[in-house]
């Protein structure tokens, strides 16, 4: 309604006086005003507001109200481009760069002597000396305490107060700790033993190899044998080039691309003979076995039952194991870690690896891979299979940034189908859980190809598809196209097809089934969805529109801290990072619009409000998009930011002033 309607004077104004009532009018809220503007003026391109924000003198009432304000705006330089795209050149503080003293590990964890680096450790081993540096607690519950008994992190919990007797002694609460004993909370560790194999190079392909090696046989004048493992120099550059933080994927379909500076080519060969031997590819005389005589039929894999369920999409930074928590809690049904690439994988990456990490509550999950040839591909996918829980591996088709298709990954492979064919076939030949696949439209914006691909997807022997209505060029702009992705689902048929694109609201839901498709996939799209609205999972299945109040939002950025804390740890780069994830997560938060305060309903595509006054002061607070504001509401939660604490959304879309 209108009377919920503000200039950005006079939001900002409000916020900035705490809520107090009659701010807005004030001869000192008129000063504040002209100090917000004078700053508005220095903000640069990357943080300036899209021209859809921007005030109208028709959004105002008949009467004429606030015109000046509404004149003001129309001034501003049309011309001004909308942001996009990333914030290449945004800060890189690492949780860690908070803390100047930090306690050795071994003395947290009671072995204090028995410190691997001895006199050369950098940490601190003294107790004493480090609680006089430590930062004040941020308060006085500790929800891993409170949870399990016991805090791991002892004196360097930011919590601390909560579980330390005399002498900084850590207390355990037994009672609570047995009940914890012996269960794996969260699953798909990377160990020791096989991080040391893969950077080494010691672990076995054994199927992969077969798989690889009957690649390479020659097939007569196709010529499609030789080019089976990226055996040209300059795909093997590719496939292998080093990637930055900054070329991380600002899609919600990519994660971060992360290697080493220095990566060995022969990291993506297939570990075949070595020192004196000749690779030989006429098959050895030997005893015939079963296994070389009777395949593994695709009926007999164990086989992926999710028709009619909510799949929660794989969601780049925002989709980590804490906020799959938050959407399995309102009704998720499925959900898929973030995308993981495949060569940092073989490589024995940590921080690749703990994408893979799973939830006990998450029933049915799966991974997503990117990578761009069989070898490394293939590999993967039996790497997993042999080390780690999932219910299906799915193959990112998708994703539509330069730094992955010029590679020949995401949707590159919709134009390189025989690469793409030797990819499914290769992963489909050794996992033994069901292999899915993830596609857009196309490549191009008025180039429809999928219907052309998702038959041969289904001969490759994929379980299921997901199709995105947007192509490449579309990004994640403009409407889904539903009565393609309806096309596409009767070509598919009898292989699932799961509906991907705008599902923005339980309506939107039920025309989206009636489409035709097996189930639908709900990601970030602009301007709701999981990320911005993570109980439409329970609008859905209650068929209804939640007027959800600002104490019940906060509330789940409580959960979504205590899931945090519990995942990151409660010492200070755990509280960092996790306040690192939650202002991410409220930068999309930020764009939905509350029921009560609609015109109409639902809220539609790309649809960005007015300034507009909640309902009380903490609903305006979270419809700010203001950074500072963002930090507010963190503080509010984890305690004051660090002195040196900076934040820049990773996408410019999400940092207005």
């Amino acid at each position: 309604p209108r009377r919920f309607l503000a200039s950005k004077e006079q939001f900002h104004a409000y916020l900035r006086a705490r809520g107090e009532p009659g701010s807005q009018r004030s001869d000192g809220g008129k000063e504040e005003e002209a100090e917000i503007k004078e700053k508005e003026e220095e903000v640069g391109s990357c943080q300036s507001e899209p021209p859809a924000k921007r005030m109208r003198s028709e959004d105002f009432g008949q009467d004429g109200e606030s015109q000046e304000d509404a004149g003001a705006e129309e001034k501003e330089p049309t011309e001004r481009k909308r942001a996009r795209g990333q914030n290449k050149s945004r800060p890189c503080m690492k949780p860690n760069h908070y803390e100047q003293s930090r306690l050795c590990p071994s003395v947290t964890q009671g072995c204090a002597e028995k410190c691997y680096f001895g006199p050369r450790c950098r940490f601190l081993h003294d107790i004493d000396e480090y609680m006089a540096v430590k930062p004040a607690d941020l308060g006085r519950s500790c929800v891993l305490f409170e949870t399990f008994g016991k805090c791991i992190y002892g004196v360097t919990c930011r919590f601390a107060q909560a579980h330390l007797g005399n002498g900084y002694q850590n207390i355990v609460n037994m009672d609570v700790a047995k009940q914890w004993e012996g269960k794996s909370l969260v699953r798909n560790n990377l160990s020791k033993d096989l991080q040391h194999q893969l950077r080494k190079r010691k672990f076995i392909f054994k199927k992969a190899d077969e798989y690889l090696r009957g690649l390479a046989k020659p097939h007569g004048d196709s010529g499609k044998g030789g080019k089976a493992m990226g055996c040209s120099t300059e795909e093997q550059e590719m496939s292998n080039c080093t990637t930055t933080e900054e070329g991380r994927a600002d899609s919600p379909e990519c994660p971060v691309l992360l290697e080493p500076e220095d990566p060995k080519p022969d990291v993506l060969q297939s570990p075949g003979p070595t020192g004196d031997e000749e690779v030989s590819f006429v098959k050895t005389v030997g005893p015939v076995t079963d296994e070389d005589m009777i395949k593994l039929r695709s009926c007999e894999k164990k086989k992926l039952e999710i028709q009619g369920k909510l799949y929660l999409a794989p969601l780049t930074t925002c989709g980590n194991l804490p906020f799959r928590r938050i959407c399995k809690r309102f009704g998720a049904d499925v959900t898929c870690g973030e995308m993981a690439v495949c060569t940092n994988l073989l490589q024995g990456q940590s921080s690749e690896w703990a994408l893979l990490k799973r939830h006990h509550t998450e029933d049915i999950f799966g991974v997503q891979l990117e990578g761009a040839f069989p070898d490394t591909m293939t590999k993967c996918a039996e790497l997993l299979n042999q080390t780690i829980e999932v219910d299906f591996v799915d193959i990112n088709v998708g994703c539509p940034i330069d730094l992955v298709y010029k590679k020949g990954g995401g949707c590159a492979l919709m134009t390189r189908s025989n690469k793409f064919e030797q990819i499914v076939r290769g992963m489909n030949s050794v996992l033994d859980v069901p292999l899915t696949v993830k596609i857009r439209t196309g490549v191009q914006e008025k180039i429809n190809v999928a219907h052309k691909i998702i038959p041969k997807i289904r001969e490759w022997g994929a379980s299921m598809v997901t199709l995105h209505g947007r192509s490449r060029e579309q990004r994640y702009t403009r409407g889904a196209d539903w009565d393609y992705i309806a096309e596409c689902a009767k070509i598919a048929s009898p292989m699932p097809l799961f509906g991907n694109g705008d599902i923005l609201s339980y309506e939107d839901a039920n025309r989206a089934m009636q489409m035709g498709v097996s189930g639908i996939m709900i990601a970030r799209q602009v301007p709701v969805g999981a990320l911005i609205k993570p109980w439409l999972f329970t609008e859905i299945k209650e068929q209804r529109h939640w007027d959800i109040s600002s104490s019940e939002r906060f509330d789940i950025l409580k959960d979504f801290t205590n899931y945090g804390l519990e995942h990151w740890g409660s010492d200070t780069q755990g509280v960092e990072k996790t306040r690192k994830f939650l202002l991410e997560w409220l930068s999309f938060l930020c764009r939905y619009i509350p029921v009560g305060l609609l015109e109409h309903l639902p809220q539609k595509i790309n649809e960005r409000p007015p300034y507009y006054m909640g309902r009380d002061y903490l609903e305006t607070l979270m419809a700010s998009q203001n950074v500072d504001d963002w930090i507010k509401i963190s503080e509010m939660l984890l305690g004051p930011v660090p002195t040196s604490f900076t934040f820049l959304p990773k996408h410019k879309a999400n940092s207005y002033r």
